[in-house]
């Protein structure tokens, strides 16, 4: 045996009661299990974990490092809270497949999540499909590798720019028939589903007939469609309720991203949400959803826009904001009738804080509200607002703090949640869920406030992400999957990072093994990269 972990407390995934045991682990998977009384194995290095619980390594069904694991070989962002998978390719917006006009788009439209601007040469843009890019992770960092594993969802806001470009319109039939084809490409190419941003553009002008024809290729090759529906606010329930049918009409299996209810006309309304689903999971819908530990969301301040000044990409947004009458129309639908792309919702700005700019020049915008901003400068915060979008070439990112506790704890109890971080590594004041959530479920929700028992915590972060992604050998501490592992005290896991200190690590998280081989070993990262991509196996 190459390791033995000794006297771990097992916490094996599958949600039921811990036990004693001694874990020996071989080329890359676990060889064997001798619970207490059945005898010790023996191996070439011995872990003594007593006191210490081991569980699965956890996944993030909603992750944005899609160049951070090209750039940084670090990754401690996720690797010391115990992330062994991550899902990229999420809200219907990255970076495969493309033509070079759609890559320049894209890259463009989500400076504000990954960096990866045009004027960003810290990663080589060298792929254009899907199965390009998972082999760019693959070769990375002359062929080491990545520093945790990584899956891919087809992102079918990028899907439409390749199509159909940023017209708000129908898809043609033979614009349908592209979207088809690529999705499809992209499915044999590895990928394990497709996302949607619904709430951003160009995504966000499909209608349900055009997702449905969609959703239908991704349930051909078993995979799963994960939806940022088109609204968390006004009308919340029923955009779920459109997902839900959309993605049974499809035959396809459903995957709620960042399911949360926010802003005050959804507070206390989580119970009807999860009424909701069990109805369709009890009339057989194959369904699951993620959620951040955390009630503030994070996005660009961009996003906020109505759809349809999004409508011909980044410059032609920032030539509407140029423009006086129609900035003055943004303003209307942002503030009085509550735009799109605010979930229906007059924006509050006392609730929109500055994470992040792209221009070192106007740092001093961070950690504040635009309305905190707007009366130091004494303009009105729509001034305010539109001075930086214009500044910042759209690449401000934001707090919005909507959400509520309530809602948040409700929601994790259900059957089908797992833990996604929806994790935005840029900024300077990122949101803590990106280097937090995994040690926080832990930690705050299970040990403090026992909302979960520990090892129904694990669950939701270990065998119900491995399920929806239809992979068979992780997920559990079970004898011929996988030594994907990590170790925690759970006397003393807990979150390091806070909204004053987001990029603090995690405590009480010692160990972390990607197919054997420490990632994190005595609380520091090693220079291991033992992570690839992880692609769909055909049925």
């Amino acid at each position: 045996m190459d390791l033995v972990i000794r006297d771990a407390r097992v916490v094996d995934g599958t949600g039921g009661a811990s036990y004693r045991a001694d874990v020996a682990v071989a080329d890359g998977r676990i060889a064997a299990i001798h619970r207490e009384g059945r005898g010790r194995p023996s191996g070439r290095r011995v872990l003594d974990a007593d006191g210490l619980a081991l569980s699965p390594g956890f996944i993030d069904m909603h992750a944005h490092s899609d160049l951070a694991l090209l750039r940084d070989p670090d990754h401690s962002a996720k690797a010391a809270q115990g992330v062994t998978l991550e899902v990229l390719g999420q809200d219907g917006l990255s970076y495969a497949p493309v033509d070079d006009r759609t890559l320049d788009a894209v890259r463009r439209a989500v400076t504000g999540w990954n960096g990866g601007g045009p004027e960003d040469t810290s990663v080589d843009f060298d792929w254009r499909t899907v199965g390009e890019y998972l082999d760019r992770l693959d070769g990375n960092f002359g062929g080491r590798g990545i520093a945790v594993n990584a899956a891919y969802l087809v992102p079918q806001g990028t899907v439409r720019m390749y199509a159909v470009g940023w017209d708000d319109r129908p898809a043609t039939h033979p614009e349908t028939r592209h979207m088809k084809q690529l999705v499809a490409e992209g499915m044999e190419q590895g990928a394990v589903g497709m996302s949607s941003g619904l709430t951003y553009t160009p995504g966000m002008y499909a209608d349900d007939a055009e997702l449905t024809e969609l959703c239908r290729v991704v349930a051909r090759y078993d995979g799963y469609y994960c939806p940022h529906h088109r609204s968390y606010g006004a009308a919340a329930l029923e955009a779920y309720e459109e997902m839900v049918r959309l993605a049974r009409e499809a035959g396809c299996a459903l995957h709620l991203a960042h399911a949360t209810m926010n802003f005050g006309v959804n507070e206390g309304r989580a119970p009807e949400l999860l009424a909701l689903l069990d109805e369709a999971i009890d009339a057989g819908a194959d369904v699951s959803l993620d959620t951040y530990p955390y009630t503030p969301g994070s996005t660009t301040l961009a996003a906020l826009l109505p759809g349809w000044a999004g409508e011909g990409g980044p410059e032609a947004v920032l030539a509407r904001l140029h423009d006086d009458g129609t900035a003055e129309r943004i303003r209307h639908h942002l503030e009085v009738t509550g735009s799109d792309g605010c979930h229906g919702v007059p924006v509050d700005w006392d609730t929109i804080e500055i994470s992040g700019v792209a221009d070192p020049g106007l740092a001093s915008f961070v950690g504040r509200t635009v309305l905190r901003i707007a009366a130091e400068r004494g303009e009105t915060p729509w001034t305010t607002a539109r001075r930086l979008l214009v500044a910042d070439r759209l690449c401000s990112t934001i707090l919005q703090h909507v959400g509520h506790e309530e809602n948040v704890r409700a929601i994790m109890r259900h059957r089908a949640h797992t833990g996604g971080s929806d994790g935005i590594l840029q900024g300077s004041k990122p949101h803590p869920r990106a280097y937090g959530t995994f040690p926080r479920f832990l930690g705050h929700y299970a040990r403090e406030l026992g909302v979960l028992s520990l090892e129904e915590a694990v669950a939701h972060l270990t065998s119900r992400p491995a399920a929806r992604l239809r992979l068979p050998d992780r997920g559990h501490v079970r004898e011929g999957y996988r030594a994907d592992l990590v170790l925690f005290d759970p006397a003393t896991v807990a979150a390091g990072s806070t909204f004053e200190t987001p990029r603090k690590l995690p405590t009480g998280i010692p160990h972390v093994l990607i197919d054997g081989r420490f990632v994190i070993e005595d609380g520091r990262r090693t220079d291991v990269l033992a992570g690839r991509s992880v692609r769909r196996k055909g049925r």
